[in-house]
């Protein structure tokens, strides 16, 4: 499974109905879990963006998949970063020429 970074802003959508972004985020977990990606953690933060949640998906196209879905909402709006363990890292180091 890989691993992937979701940051989220709020769209003032989604401020207007703050209250409810606990529950917005069970519902992620469980859309998620539907389409094959675990939600191993999700965090309300201060700066820059308002929502970090670490997921675990099959593949890329099943995590795109997924944060179109919740774009959707218009709720929020994410970037998502594929993350890279020391592992996975040491095996792509061994790679380069």
């Amino acid at each position: 499974m890989a691993t992937f970074i979701m940051l989220g802003s709020l769209t003032d959508q989604g401020i207007r109905s703050v209250k409810d972004t606990t529950k917005r985020a069970d519902a992620f977990k469980e859309l998620a879990k539907g389409s094959g990606v675990t939600i191993k953690d999700i965090y309300w933060t201060l700066g820059q963006y308002d929502i970090v949640a670490i997921a675990e998906s099959p593949d890329d196209t099943t995590m795109t998949g997924l944060g179109l879905a919740l774009g959707k909402s218009g709720n929020v709006r994410t970037q998502t970063l594929r993350a890279f363990t020391a592992s996975d890292m040491n095996a792509i180091l061994a790679k380069v020429v």
